[in-house]
């Protein structure tokens, strides 16, 4: 009787265990087949967006950009459809080479490979050329003048050299041999040329009498006689309104005495007609202002 409850005890255990393991076995195929589909669906996931993103991104498509330059937009825009790209006006200049509306440049350069669908950047050519403004460069250094003309458009000639107390100072700005005041407005893309001082000369040059001229007019004699404007000093305001009515009266030497070629000059400005017609070229008053 003991035997056969003990078998029976030994048969329940037997199969008690066998549970346990068959449990374990499902309960780690379940993991195991659970980790494996997760791993199918996060690939199929990277697959997916992989490709979507090669499909929007043409991935290994690549076009050679056409040639714009030369082109009406209109015309630029047909054939940059043709070539799988599309065009986007950023920008005008001027230029001689090409008709007005033109594309004068582009980016991408024609030519080059680039993927369908990408913009290529034009600059067309305006009907008339831009009007920019001549800084001041007076006693500016050369090297600076350059580099603000060359930003503003100009095309710098052939650099002039004149005697002055200072080297490598720009004296003067000119175009076709004619002085320009700054504030000037001139085509972008204009010839000129800088005017600069070499040092003091060795020849002695008589002063001329500036009494009565105009501001432009006493520079430009200055600059024949091979002095340069020194200090300016107006005795009011100037302003857009008055600036052209502004005459010498005053200056820091005597005409008909002789001075260094290159030497500075001060002078002394008004809009009063009574104090041009009162005063002299130089007086013991003015030689203490100067």
């Amino acid at each position: 009787m003991y035997n056969t409850n003990k078998q029976t005890h030994r048969a329940v255990e037997g199969h008690t265990d066998m549970d346990k393991k068959s449990f374990l076995h499902g309960n780690l195929m379940y993991v195991v087949w659970t980790g494996v589909a997760a791993l199918v669906i996060v690939l199929l996931l990277m697959f997916g967006a992989v490709s979507w993103l090669n499909k929007f991104t043409r991935h290994g498509e690549e076009i050679h950009v056409p040639d714009l330059i030369g082109l009406y937009v209109d015309e630029a825009i047909v054939m940059a459809q043709n070539a799988g790209v599309n065009i986007q006006v950023i920008d005008s200049t001027y230029s001689k080479k090409v008709p007005s509306g033109a594309i004068v440049e582009q980016n991408p350069p024609a030519a080059s490979m680039s993927k369908q669908g990408r913009t290529v950047y034009v600059i067309i050519n305006a009907k008339a050329a831009k009007r920019v403004t001549l800084p001041n460069l007076r006693d500016m250094s050369l090297r600076q003048a350059e580099k603000q003309l060359e930003a503003l458009g100009f095309v710098l000639g052939e650099t002039e050299y004149e005697p002055s107390v200072y080297r490598d100072l720009v004296l003067d700005v000119k175009r076709d041999g004619v002085s320009l005041e700054p504030g000037t407005k001139l085509n972008e893309g204009a010839f000129v040329t800088l005017v600069v001082g070499f040092g003091e000369g060795t020849e002695m040059m008589d002063v001329p009498d500036l009494t009565g001229k105009s501001e432009a007019q006493a520079r430009q004699i200055l600059r024949s006689s091979r002095f340069i404007v020194g200090g300016l000093y107006y005795d009011e305001q100037k302003t857009e309104e008055n600036e052209e009515q502004f005459i010498v009266y005053g200056q820091s030497a005597t005409a008909g005495t002789q001075l260094l070629e290159g030497s500075r000059i001060d002078l002394r400005l008004t809009t009063s007609l009574e104090k041009v017609a009162s005063s002299t070229t130089v007086t013991s008053e003015e030689e203490d202002f100067f």
